[in-house]
């Protein structure tokens, strides 16, 4: 039997955008790892995806942020841009109480939305 677990989330990038001019430099530290930011190439909209992403993650874990940190969950590019989901800490570890074998990210924005799904796969017996 298969089991799928969803998690979706808008952002609003003007919201990103004022929390960078507000908090500058404390922002990206808490919310992104160095990758994601190299990867985002500091374009607020990518960062804002991203973001979502983790949102998206969380639902789909069923705790949401606050439980599981930030920084356990990492949305990275792939070879070809595509996004590809790491997870550490305590989101690493209820994905795999869960028993999730599989992760599909997909991720959208325009200059003034950012979208993200997660899609999460359990196998069961």
């Amino acid at each position: 039997m298969i089991d799928i677990r969803t998690g979706v989330d808008i952002v609003e990038v003007d919201r990103i955008d004022r929390a960078i001019l507000r908090h500058g430099q404390r922002f990206f530290e808490r919310f992104f790892t160095l990758q994601e930011l190299v990867d985002a190439h500091a374009h607020t909209p990518a960062l804002s995806a991203r973001f979502a992403a983790k949102e998206a993650v969380a639902k789909a874990l069923g705790t949401g942020i606050g439980t599981i940190g930030w920084k356990d969950i990492e949305i990275v590019n792939g070879p070809h841009q595509e996004p590809i989901l790491k997870l550490y800490a305590e989101a690493a570890r209820v994905s795999e109480e869960l028993g999730v074998s599989a992760w599909s990210v997909s991720l959208t924005h325009t200059h003034e939305h950012a979208a993200a799904v997660a899609v999460a796969l359990i196998e069961t017996d």
